[in-house]
């Protein structure tokens, strides 16, 4: 039995450049396991490759070169396709681009219909599904009607109606306002630490990051970083040179360091700051 639900080997992916027969490396030789259950960040400003690597673990693109395996399937084979969105559902930046029907429960009840689930079971797993994201209450309502993070998780639930066993985040708050992006990050925990749900997490807001246990930097293609939350952010100069910017506690703490004030190089969140700020003396 595979302990990882998704592995990459020495994965290259090239597209056609807008100029005359130049080919552009989107990904080039990335290397990498992600195991069950695991939450799985992947960071990199614009065009750097992380939507291009989410887009290959959900068969959307197949490889260039190397392999992409989703739970031991290899998505490069076109009878694994179907196969694969079921075990890893992708959740895009824009709700209404994902949401099909104009009441709630029909929408949630789309994807599973689509896989020819009996009626009795469709059911079942549309009030599981809304259950899980806090959105059964709304389930008679008209989806244009919802807030943005309330739009969201209907459209996390038309994913979980599906069962998968991985989730994959593109970039999935970036349009919400701070309290519908918190609504969404808790569906996620949740579900990453209650359901077992693998979540891969595409995104620029580096207090979101925080929440992972792992991290990846994916720069001009290539895997720049890799390690924990703590791991990755303590690296502030590398986060800078790569473009990317590192939790406010963490950036707070490394100017205090610079400045003389003996702190800890991995401070994360604002608990941790206080606690070392009254232990100077």
């Amino acid at each position: 039995m595979d302990e990882n639900m998704i592995t990459c080997r020495d994965l290259s992916y090239e597209y056609q450049g807008s100029s005359e027969n130049k080919i552009k490396l989107a990904l080039e030789n990335i290397t990498l396991e992600v195991k069950k259950g695991e939450f799985l960040v992947i960071l990199g400003r614009n065009g750097s490759g992380k939507s291009t690597v989410a887009k290959l673990m959900n068969a959307l693109l197949t490889p260039s070169s190397g392999k992409m395996y989703i739970d031991g399937l290899d998505t490069s084979k076109e009878e694994n396709v179907w196969k694969v969105r079921n075990k890893a559902g992708m959740v895009f930046q824009n709700p209404d681009n994902q949401i099909v029907a104009t009441i709630v429960e029909e929408d949630v009840a789309f994807g599973p219909e689509n896989l020819g689930v009996p009626s009795e079971e469709i059911r079942k797993r549309v009030d599981q599904s809304l259950k899980r994201v806090n959105m059964y209450e709304y389930r008679r309502h008209a989806p244009h009607l919802l807030s943005g993070g309330q739009k969201q998780r209907v459209a996390i639930a038309g994913v979980l109606a599906m069962m998968p066993e991985c989730i994959i985040f593109d970039e999935s708050t970036a349009m919400l306002d701070p309290s519908g992006r918190k609504e969404v990050m808790n569906t996620i925990k949740d579900l990453n630490k209650n359901y077992g749900i693998t979540i891969i997490f595409i995104t620029h807001y580096m207090e979101e990051a925080a929440e992972a246990d792992r991290i990846i930097v994916i720069d001009e293609g290539k895997l720049a970083l890799e390690g924990s939350p703590r791991t990755v952010f303590s690296q502030v100069e590398k986060m800078k040179s790569l473009g990317l910017d590192v939790p406010q506690v963490t950036e707070l703490s490394y100017e205090l360091r610079r400045n003389g004030v003996n702190l800890s190089k991995d401070i994360l969140t604002i608990d941790e700051m206080v606690n070392e700020l009254c232990q100077l003396r």
